[in-house]
């Protein structure tokens, strides 16, 4: 398994696998289902997109990372991971690359939003990489 910037011809499923998050109720409480155009809206508009693909180019989870507009050295990030391929740690390699990323783009602060109160797994991952919890579902680090 590795970590790559996603190219256009993943963006279909990307939409699927964050559809599949929504449609299970686990993750992004109250968000709408992607359609082809408002999933690639919000791909495209990403300061950058990492995939998790295997060595057949299978995508088994993704994260997008935006600088806010109201501070370029505050970036927001989400992460999702397919079902069938979670307790693989490819959370962990995604957020290690996603750390990665951000320092190159000289990101000085992390915010992950909607990291649902259950989702123990998230939080422990977040925790062991030094990010704080604030608000209800929110982490933030310092980079």
């Amino acid at each position: 398994m590795r970590v790559r910037k996603n190219a256009n011809r993943d963006i279909p499923v990307m939409i699927e696998t964050w559809n599949e998050m929504l449609e299970e109720g686990e993750v992004f409480n109250g968000r709408e289902l992607f359609n082809a155009n408002s999933g690639d809206e919000f791909f495209t508009s990403q300061t950058y997109c990492g995939v998790a693909v295997d060595f057949g180019g299978n995508i088994h989870g993704l994260y997008g990372l935006k600088a806010c507009e109201d501070n370029e050295k505050s970036a927001e990030a989400v992460f999702v991971v397919r079902k069938p391929s979670r307790g693989q740690k490819i959370g962990q390699d995604l957020l290690n690359n996603c750390l990665k990323i951000a320092e190159s783009k000289g990101i000085a602060e992390i915010i992950l939003k909607d990291v649902e109160p259950g989702n123990e797994v998230a939080r422990h991952i977040f925790e062991k990489a030094g990010f704080t919890a604030f608000g209800e579902n929110a982490y933030r680090k310092d980079l």
